[in-house]
């Protein structure tokens, strides 16, 4: 019951960052957006901080399970090319909006979220230093494309016409292409 009651405050909470002039999330918001008092919330998330650490948890978890979900295995499991390509399936083909970018976004202000998010996703988008200069460039170009084409969908500043989709996904399985020797 507790851990449903936590995650019903968490979406509430990115749900007043969906909102139509976008929200803050605040106690009292968030509170009042899942039908909770105020100490009621506090219960599970004694202050802003706290609640905001979940937030990213939350947004950043949700991340993970859709790397996993793409590449079939943990990051520990696949290979670079596997952590990349699930990495640029989850941007170009899944739905983000304002809400994920602004919690991502948040993570440029403040340690703690920036932390959060480098343990979920730093295994995904971590590249061995042995691997030669230009198949990591490859790797790079098809990460730093799906960046792009992910900021631009959940911002909705700029975003690629969905016929583009297709083509940029092209671009980006070129990208990354695992050559075999001759």
């Amino acid at each position: 019951m507790a851990t449903d009651t936590k995650t019903r405050i968490l979406e509430g909470a990115l749900d007043l960052l969906r909102a139509e002039a976008g929200g803050a999330i605040t106690l009292e918001a968030t509170a009042k957006r899942v039908g909770l008092t105020k100490p009621g919330l506090m219960y599970h998330f004694p202050t802003k901080d706290a609640l905001m650490l979940a937030v990213v948890d939350h947004a950043a978890a949700q991340w993970e399970r859709l790397l996993i979900d793409h590449a079939g295995q943990p990051a520990e499991a696949a290979s670079p090319f596997q952590r990349i390509r699930a990495y640029v399936e989850v941007a170009l083909t899944e739905s983000f909006d304002r809400a994920d970018f602004a919690i991502y976004s948040d993570a440029a202000y403040r340690d703690a979220y920036t932390a959060t998010w480098i343990r979920r996703l730093g295994p995904w988008l971590a590249l061995p230093d042995d691997l030669p200069e230009p198949v990591r460039g490859r790797l790079v170009a098809a990460r730093l494309l799906a960046d792009g084409y992910w900021t631009a969908a959940a911002t909705g500043v700029f975003p690629a016409a969905g016929r583009d989709r297709a083509a940029l996904m092209a671009v980006a399985q070129d990208l990354l292409r695992e050559e075999t020797a001759p």
